[in-house]
């Protein structure tokens, strides 16, 4: 049942804003992940996308605080214990 009128729409870049602020950057790469798709049914997008913008968040967050824990938990507004337990999760400690 692939047909023309039970497709998902073709959604284009030009629709996404185009001030280059981080959520119109999530907004555009979601655009181009369901293009993608090719109208193929996906399981548990919510956490998937979630450990796609948290990796690299955490990674950037301890660049910054040279691998200072503390200041990088402080500054995400997490606990440290709950920042190491991310760290482990992801494999990033």
């Amino acid at each position: 049942m692939n047909t023309a009128e039970n497709r998902t729409p073709h959604l284009t870049l030009a629709q996404a804003d185009s001030q280059d602020t981080l959520r119109n950057c999530v907004r555009r790469s979601l655009i181009e992940y369901f293009n993608n798709l090719e109208g193929e049914f996906v399981n548990d997008l919510y956490p998937m996308v979630l450990a796609e913008m948290e990796i690299p968040l955490l990674e950037k967050v301890l660049e910054y605080t040279r691998g200072n824990q503390t200041k990088a938990a402080e500054m995400l507004g997490l606990n440290r214990g709950t920042l190491r337990k991310k760290l482990k999760q992801y494999g990033l400690l």
